[in-house]
């Protein structure tokens, strides 16, 4: 919405998120999540603190004190401060082995699908990712501890329940939906940018006209956006 309404005012904002889930590692992820408040704090704390040309200590030091600011940032609350520990002790063994840098094309780039590698790589790196997000996204340490606690149990193993089946096929659907339009434009900026643009008139405006109809029917009782409270 943001970069829709910019646009009708003749505003081009930077691209702020770039397929960051699609990330081969964490310092990928870190590249492509949140562009615009990573690179503020690259440019004003990172780099003044020495960046990482400085000896191993230091490298070690900026590192830690990079992401606990950032978790500082979203909340003065434990449950930040251990989200950005997590994140730098991600981050930090690809530092040490200057091997921070090795994923910096599309990935999978003129491939239809992604190697075996790329997937292993994926969903590593989409899992350590989600289990931060539990610590950032918890009132307090004890529902973040509850809900691991919950994750791990036996439950693990067991198939999944849900009140309503019918629902959550739906939901399983659209994200399928959602994931090959992403994957499929991946080397564009946005991933629906240049979604339709070849067909027929007609069939561009009965898909406009269903996606309008999808967001109204799935809206529910609305959520607000969870960054709105930063």
């Amino acid at each position: 919405m943001a970069i829709g309404i910019s646009r009708l005012f003749g505003f081009n904002l930077m691209q702020n998120f770039n397929y960051p889930y699609f990330s081969r590692d964490v310092a990928e992820f870190w590249r492509r999540w949140h562009i615009s408040l990573s690179t503020w704090f690259r440019d004003y704390l990172y780099i003044p603190l020495g960046g990482s040309r400085g000896g191993r200590w230091m490298q070690i030091r900026n590192t830690f004190i990079i992401f606990l600011v950032s978790g500082l940032w979203h909340g003065a609350n434990w449950t930040f401060i251990i989200w950005g520990f997590l994140n730098a002790c991600y981050f930090l063994p690809l530092l040490l082995t200057k091997k921070n840098r090795l994923n910096l094309g599309v990935i999978s780039e003129g491939r239809i699908l992604p190697s075996y590698k790329d997937i292993v790589s994926i969903t590593f790196t989409f899992s350590m990712t989600v289990f931060a997000w539990i610590f950032f996204r918890s009132e307090d340490l004890y529902q973040a501890l509850n809900y691991i606690s919950r994750m791990f149990s036996s439950t693990l193993f067991s198939f999944p329940k849900f009140t309503d089946m019918g629902h959550a096929f739906e939901t399983l659907v659209l994200i399928i939906v959602f994931l090959m339009i992403e994957w499929n434009g991946r080397n564009e900026r946005y991933a629906i940018a240049k979604l339709g643009f070849k067909w027929r008139r007609t069939t561009r405006l009965a898909i406009y006209y269903a996606l309008v109809i999808a967001i109204f029917w799935y809206w529910g009782n609305g959520q607000e956006f969870i960054y709105f409270q930063f």
